[in-house]
């Protein structure tokens, strides 16, 4: 979704933030880093956009009381974009502002990197971009180099992987008046500590896409096959997997979502039909997320969710059973004799 084969690093100012429940401080530059050959800023550029072109989701800056200003990362990238020359400045008020809700104790302390970059290419359209970045994770690297009639070994301590960026998002300059449209990552922290970068830093809200619209009902439709179904319907785990199997089959085949099809394709049972849609609902009441009951399939979305919805049986320690095609060929049954579970599968033919 992101490409920058056409981007340029414009400028990048780079300060330190520590964490205040350790005693730590920040450390704020004098000024933007000096950019004096064309290598630095080919790496860097490497090191911070990679990352960013395997991300889909796009989301939007937001305050829960409405009024974007209250958005500390959003009044500093208008301030940028509407005046470069307070570039440095602003950035200094987001390490700042980073160093004030880094408050969980398992928050590391590390650099962080506001860049400005020219044409960033973004479903489809070059654009200006604000991107933050900061560095936790610090390697040492060994450097061989030829000396003499032979070479030497030397290395370099709390050196930066460039084929790891921790933490980064790319704030897009377009659709100012709805938070901008951004992309974040984190790649460090996916536990409790890792909230503080997407929803206390930066205040994001998931652009409500067709992307989005897809991942959403395959989350929620997962969940409520694993979770929910249990509740009313006494179900076997092969039951399950073959009700995951039919919806992946559904978004696979068809372009457009339509609920009232999908719950009578898929679930083909009035009270779970019913269920089911009870489940969806308080999903969007929860998150604030209207759904709506028809929408086009994102192809991307699908293949994310892809490589989480389990076909898989496990059996003990002994045995995994795929499960890809038609349940009715494969039975459960209890062994008297041996006191044990089994299940019976049929086949045409080995391959």
């Amino acid at each position: 979704m992101v490409t920058f084969f056409e981007a340029s690093l414009d400028t990048i100012s780079v300060h330190h933030v520590g964490n205040p429940l350790q005693d730590e401080r920040y450390a704020l530059s004098d000024a933007p880093l000096a950019l004096k050959d064309e290598i630095i800023p080919r790496l860097l550029m490497q090191y911070f956009l990679s990352p960013f072109e395997k991300t889909n989701e796009v989301y939007h800056l937001m305050h829960p009381g409405d009024d974007l200003h209250l958005n500390e990362i959003y009044h500093y990238c208008t301030e940028i974009f509407g005046d470069n020359s307070k570039f440095h400045q602003m950035s200094e008020q987001i390490a700042k502002h980073l160093y004030s809700v880094s408050s969980h104790p398992k928050i590391k302390a590390g650099e962080i990197y506001v860049a400005y970059f020219n044409s960033v290419q973004l479903e489809g359209e070059l654009l200006d971009a604000i991107g933050i970045f900061k560095s936790e994770t610090k390697e040492t690297f060994l450097k061989v180099y030829p000396q003499d009639n032979g070479f030497n070994v030397d290395y370099e301590e709390n050196a930066i992987n460039i084929n790891k960026l921790d933490k980064g998002c790319l704030i897009f300059n377009t659709q100012a008046e709805e938070g901008y449209k951004v992309t974040a990552i984190d790649q460090t922290n996916r536990n409790q500590e890792a909230v503080y970068w997407k929803d206390e830093f930066l205040k994001l809200k998931i652009r409500n896409d067709n992307f989005n619209q897809t991942n959403n009902t395959l989350s929620i439709y997962k969940n409520f096959v694993t979770e929910k179904l249990d509740d009313e319907f006494e179900m076997s785990k092969a039951d399950k997997i073959d009700l995951l199997n039919r919806s992946m089959k559904y978004f696979k085949e068809k372009d457009t979502f339509e609920l009232d099809e999908f719950t009578g394709e898929v679930l083909g049972n009035d009270q779970a039909i019913e269920s089911f849609k009870n489940y969806k609902n308080q999903y969007e009441q929860e998150f604030e997320t209207k759904i709506p009951d028809t929408f086009e399939i994102s192809d991307n979305a699908v293949k994310k969710q892809a490589r989480v919805y389990k076909s898989v049986l496990k059996l003990d320690r002994n045995f995994h059973i795929y499960i890809h095609g038609d349940k009715e060929l494969i039975e459960k049954g209890f062994d008297e004799e041996k006191h044990m579970n089994y299940y019976k599968v049929y086949f045409k033919e080995e391959e």
